[in-house]
């Protein structure tokens, strides 16, 4: 049989690996699953918003047709402007692309940026879906090790640069680790980029969970912002939309062009049902998203304040813990273990590490999406309780 050897050596989707440990364990009453896994929330979206799917599905006929492949013109302004509010910068609809889920904007931008045998430098821990899709295209992966606080250093990623390099790619607030980068980290990076003709690529995903008030970053207040940045966004955590696809990249409309080809030839349009909703949570949903960002920070103050022995936390923030264990057991050993003996559905380091780094044997990342902070008082108490 014949396989792309790209995709053949990429990993598999290390979710996916992890539900199959599942498989043939029960979980008694008085113990149930624990699952922190994923990061993606399980509730549906609020009634208000189903409410509005339905409408555009019985009584908007164009809901069920191809779309612009760069996304609902509504919806590229609406975002454009409500970046704009937030950073403090000028985003214009034609530096807006909505795409289906923030994967693919990450897929489609780095389709523009490298072919084969060019290379993408990713902090690590790095998440494990950038890794995959640069893995199938045949670019390399560049690691760039995290330091103290798990924070990239500028200065070590200039280091990696070679004429190859097309991109840097960082995630704020960051999976797997949490960590919020602080702005002036971020701007270091975008004139490091700037300076080697570079682009930098902030995935964004999270960015409604960050629990500094102000602006995560000034980056757009730059005229040419879009000749250096390309910002990721999702809508999927934020209003709950993980099923029905609704991501973003701003960049330059140049750029988009070269977007515009890719989107074309692989989903033709973002789903349509999605685009609604996202919109109509982006003119109605501003109070109730505040609140859902308290109840995260909520729970990262569990997280924080929680007692787990032995356990080092090593970034926590947004839907994300990331814990060095104290076990001798490596953490792709450890992870199926837990599911078995403590009834703890979560990820090993391993899969947020080029396999060649050690320090991922001795990591687990907590996703506390679904877990409120009695159910992260729960978990901590398995976890107590566990031994290997």
């Amino acid at each position: 049989m014949l396989i792309n050897p790209h995709l053949a050596n990429t990993s598999p989707p290390p979710v996916m690996e992890a539900r199959r440990w599942l498989e043939g364990v029960t979980f008694p009453p008085d113990r149930p699953l624990i699952n922190v896994s994923q990061a993606a929330p399980v509730d549906p979206p609020p009634e208000g918003m189903r409410q509005a799917i339905a409408e555009a599905a019985l009584k908007d006929a164009s809901a069920h047709l191809y779309g612009p492949v760069l996304g609902l013109p509504d919806l590229r302004s609406e975002l454009a402007a409500k970046t704009s509010r937030i950073y403090g910068g000028t985003i214009r609809e034609g530096q807006v692309a909505i795409t289906a889920g923030c994967n693919q904007a990450f897929c489609a931008i780095t389709a523009t940026l490298a072919a084969p045998g060019d290379e993408v430098i990713l902090p690590t821990p790095w998440y494990f879906n950038h890794k995959m899709w640069l893995d199938m295209s045949g670019v390399k992966a560049v690691p760039l090790p995290c330091g103290a606080g798990l924070l990239p250093d500028p200065d070590q990623a200039k280091a990696l640069i070679t004429p190859a390099t097309r991109a840097i790619v960082l995630v704020s607030p960051n999976n797997p680790c949490g960590v919020e980068y602080p702005a002036p980290l971020l701007r270091a990076f975008y004139d490091l980029a700037k300076a080697h003709g570079i682009a930098l690529i902030v995935d964004e995903t999270y960015r409604d969970f960050h629990a500094a008030p102000d602006a995560p970053h000034d980056l757009f207040s730059d005229p040419d912002w879009d000749s250096t940045l390309i910002q990721l966004y999702s809508f999927s955590k934020a209003y709950r939309l993980t099923g029905h696809r609704v991501g973003a990249a701003l960049t330059s409309p140049a750029r988009l062009a070269q977007v515009e080809k890719f989107l074309d030839t692989v989903t033709i349009c973002p789903n349509q049902l999605g685009q609604r909703a996202a919109l109509w949570g982006m003119r109605n949903l501003d109070q109730w998203l505040a609140g859902e960002r308290d109840e995260i920070l909520a729970r990262r103050t569990a997280m924080e304040t929680g007692t787990l022995p032995g356990w080092d936390l090593l970034g926590c923030g947004a839907y994300f813990g990331y814990f060095r264990h104290p076990f001798d057991l490596p953490s792709d050993e450890l992870a199926p273990k837990l599911v078995r003996d403590a009834g703890i559905l979560a990820l090993p380091g391993t899969m947020f590490r080029p396999a060649s780094d050690p320090a991922g044997g001795h990591e687990m990342r907590i996703a506390f999406a679904n877990i409120d902070s009695q159910g992260i008082a729960d978990l901590f108490a398995r976890l107590r309780g566990f031994a290997p």
